[in-house]
């Protein structure tokens, strides 16, 4: 990666960087994700500090004399910092540089990976909640799974399951990240998540109190996008549509986490697409685009299809009916994305979720559709993907929230 692509962002801050006083925050509007050059005397120390945690996180190990040129840092700038990182752990000496001329070989530093370790909480399945313990950068380590608890046990689950993976970390836990399905705002306070029968619950305070370390709690699509963005290649504007017990998404435009007024945005679950009706979504309206397309949907209605002899469709084969059915959500999909396309100019549409769904002919119909319903000589090139994450998108950008969050490197 080059040193551009590494420190995407705009030169300047709007308020003090989390890690000038050490304390983390939640990573949020006002600031991209990544960080250029210098800032305002002020802000400077915690930014720099950031800057060279970013720099060796994306490029890896290199002298103290390349970080100066990466960063355009003095040198002896860099030295403070580097010797300050060294002392808090989170840099390491890694040896000297093979000579290639006269003089003293130079010793390289990097990120120490292995340092720290993260723990990722993903509470978005629809039969189990999953967590991991990771480390700097977003390997996992430790895996686990518990079922799907009562409403009323939901926190003592999640408290449970962090606590055991904070034992099984062997290094010290820089913080938990939890990705959860309904809306969240930038304190991690749930305002609403009709699943879990949560409205208004500082789930990131109750975490935080019980669990005695710093907890960061995103609604799910928006942690996946950060996963995308930090280990998918994704570039600075991208929309990313993860599909599971619910559909939501999660948008970075110029490298910056979109919210919303309401920290509502990307909650196109219950737009409604199309006038011809549909199935009864759990909200009480018909034809939401979650009742078309969320996994128990589609999956309900694709084995309702198949188990009649003929599928209700006279000869057509059992592969024909099924893709017409994921084409019909695929469709639908491309309905509620088009605006989103034509008004933000996306270019990269990414879908999470069972690849076996959503792969094939349902992302093939979400491109058509928005090709037909945007703006031809601009948007013809829209692409649509299936993340490259898998089903650990949620838990590793859970990791990358407490990355960002703790030392501004993401």
């Amino acid at each position: 990666m080059t040193s551009s692509e590494a420190q995407r962002g705009s030169s300047t801050l709007e308020s003090p960087h989390p890690s000038a006083s050490g304390n983390g925050h939640s990573f949020g509007p006002g600031r991209s994700l990544r960080q250029g050059a210098k800032v305002l005397p002020e802000h400077a120390r915690g930014h720099n500090r950031s800057l060279v945690l970013q720099t060796l996180f994306h490029q890896g190990a290199m002298s103290r004399a390349d970080l100066s040129r990466e960063t355009g840092l003095t040198r002896v700038t860099i030295s403070d910092l580097v010797a300050e990182l060294i002392a808090d752990g989170f840099v390491v000496e890694k040896g000297v540089r093979e000579a290639s001329g006269p003089g003293k070989p130079a010793i390289l530093v990097d990120l120490d990976r292995d340092g720290h370790r993260i723990v990722g909480i993903d509470l978005s399945d629809s039969d189990f909640f999953s967590g991991a313990v990771l480390t700097l950068d977003g390997s996992i380590v430790v895996r686990r799974q518990v079922a799907l608890p009562a409403a009323d046990d939901v926190v003592a689950a999640v408290v449970e399951l962090a606590r055991e993976l904070v034992a099984e970390s062997h290094a010290p836990v820089l913080g938990i990240g939890v990705g959860t399905p309904g809306v969240v705002d930038e304190h991690g306070v749930i305002l609403t998540a009709p699943h879990f029968g949560w409205a208004g619950f500082d789930l990131e305070g109750a975490l935080q109190s019980a669990l005695n370390l710093p907890v960061l709690v995103a609604n799910d699509a928006n942690a996946a996008v950060l996963a995308e963005y930090t280990f998918g290649g994704a570039g600075d504007d991208v929309l990313l549509v993860k599909v599971g017990r619910g559909v939501g998404s999660g948008l970075l435009a110029g490298g910056q986490p979109m919210r919303g007024s309401r920290n509502a945005a990307g909650e196109i679950g219950h737009v409604t697409v199309g006038t011809d009706g549909g199935p009864l979504c759990v909200c009480g309206k018909v034809g939401c685009l979650e009742a078309w397309l969320s996994v128990p949907a589609l999956t309900a209605r694709l084995a309702a299809a198949t188990a009649q002899p003929d599928g209700g469709e006279g000869d057509a084969s059992a592969d024909d009916i099924r893709d017409g059915i994921l084409r019909d959500a695929g469709e639908r999909l491309g309905i509620a994305l088009a605006p989103v396309v034509g008004v933000l100019d996306l270019s990269e549409i990414v879908l999470a979720g069972p690849p076996e769904l959503l792969d094939g002919p349902l992302a093939q119909a979400t491109v058509e559709t928005l090709r037909s319903r945007t703006l031809a000589q601009f948007h013809d090139g829209v692409r649509v993907r299936m993340t490259e994450q898998g089903q650990d998108i949620v838990l590793r950008g859970a990791a990358v929230m407490v990355l960002s969050g703790q030392l501004g490197v993401s």
